[in-house]
């Protein structure tokens, strides 16, 4: 099962922001986008994970022999469904199939493979990621056994070692860089734009850094509210931006939209109204929601999610030297994964073995039964039940033996015949025996 697992993406480290931002799904096409991936390639089960550091498509594939192939043309897909250069994008892209796609499933969701090591932000996105996967019909069989396993060892991770002490994300690095520019926050204002996962963690580390005033901006007012409540702040709608942005000593935002939200000429009118006092912006976004060219304002400290780099640094140390303890955390459970899904695989095996002879079980008896009422001897349809009771039950096993050794494999043939038991089977084949 693991073998028909393929996932191809880019992250922060195979591609810029920019370009990240040219390849990130809108959450509300994210069900029409699943359709057209399976639609339009080797895939027959998907899921969509696309965040600020990453896009990544993960399938099962019909055949595990497809998986040099489907990586290319998921590829392919990405950037032609994106509008994008396919020669752009192919050098930033990577590919895992099989136990290594797997491993990187686990690995990410358990925030080993991102920016900030062990995230927690990054586990919940994946399983928003697979439950959007879920509604939209996207996921089946195997999909609905890996991820939940993977989810499992990639808390297991969390639960048993200190990869996740020292909480830090891309919310907190941003908050640190605030508490480093404004040293007394308990005098600076705050206006965070969207109302997602991203900003409510942003919103409590300001809480906790004694920020003065906060403001919260959304596109529906009902969700800054319900925001705004649990942190005394202020909710407003993104509309109204214009007129508060003078107010904010640091922004953050965090919004879905595909366009930018803050232009320079907004920037620059905020600015001269608060008589050139600095401001920080930090836009967490992918697609930006901060033009690029507002670095070029004076008096404004503009910073992207590929900035956080320089601020995590610290945390990373922190938390690096628990890196190779989760990392066998995860082999040890990719490896209970995979042989959990052949013993799967071998009970299904033997299910339908077992209905198969039972079928053919009772075929036979029906018929010696109809050779007893025609009145045949006892004896002789007792003979004639276990010899083609026999007969057809070994048919198919010493048809395969026979196939195994004329393709020459005796690896194989050995493996087989330890299966059914002939334990004596290589003395008996060194002897000269052959099997009938």
């Amino acid at each position: 099962m693991l073998n028909k697992l393929l996932v191809v993406g880019v992250n922060h480290d195979s591609a810029s922001v920019a370009l990240r931002e040219q390849i990130a799904f809108a959450p509300e096409k994210v069900h029409e986008s699943l359709s057209a991936l399976i639609r339009d390639t080797a895939l027959s089960e998907a899921v969509i994970l696309s965040t600020c550091n990453r896009t990544e498509l993960y399938g099962v594939l019909s055949s595990p022999a497809e998986g040099v192939a489907a990586g290319d043309q998921l590829a392919h897909w990405l950037a032609h469904h994106h509008g994008v250069d396919v020669n752009q994008l192919l050098p930033c892209v990577y590919r895992n199939h099989g136990l290594s796609a797997a491993s990187h499933l686990v690995r990410v969701a358990a925030g080993l493979n991102s920016m900030i090591l062990g995230e927690p932000q990054i586990f919940g996105q994946m399983k928003s990621a697979f439950a959007v996967a879920q509604e939209a019909g996207a996921v089946g069989f195997h999909m609905n056994i890996i991820f939940p396993e993977a989810f499992r060892i990639a808390k297991k991770v969390r639960t048993d070692t200190a990869i996740g002490e020292n909480p830090v994300s891309v919310a907190y690095a941003a908050v640190d860089l605030a508490r480093q520019i404004f040293r007394d926050m308990q005098k600076s204002t705050a206006l965070l734009l969207g109302a997602g996962e991203t900003i409510e963690l942003v919103a409590r580390h300001l809480g906790d850094a004694g920020l003065g005033k906060l403001i919260i901006a959304n596109r529906t007012l009902e969700r800054a509210e319900q925001l705004a409540s649990q942190f005394d702040a202020e909710a407003i709608l993104l509309a109204d931006v214009t007129e508060r942005l003078y107010e904010a000593d640091i922004v953050i935002s965090s919004t879905g939209s595909q366009l930018p939200i803050l232009g320079k000429g907004m920037v620059e009118a905020a600015v001269r109204t608060r008589r050139w006092r600095s401001m920080l912006m930090i836009d967490l976004a992918v697609p930006r929601d901060i033009e690029p060219q507002v670095a070029e304002i004076s008096d404004i400290y503009l910073y992207t999610v590929d900035d956080m780099r320089e601020v995590i640094e610290e945390n990373l140390r922190l938390r690096a030297s628990e890196a190779s303890k989760a990392d066998q955390i995860v082999a040890s459970g990719i490896e209970a994964l995979r042989e959990g899904l052949l013993e799967r695989q071998s009970a299904d095996v033997v299910k339908t073995y077992r209905d198969s002879a039972l079928a053919v079980q009772q075929i036979e008896l029906e018929k010696a039964l109809k050779m007893l009422e025609r009145g045949m001897k006892p004896e002789d349809v007792l003979n004639r039940l276990a010899r083609d009771l026999t007969n057809k039950l070994i048919h198919a096993p010493t048809a395969g033996l026979r196939q195994l050794a004329k393709d020459g494999g005796k690896q194989d043939v050995s493996k087989m015949a330890a299966v059914l038991g002939l334990t004596d089977f290589e003395n008996e084949r060194d002897e000269g025996t052959t099997l009938q």
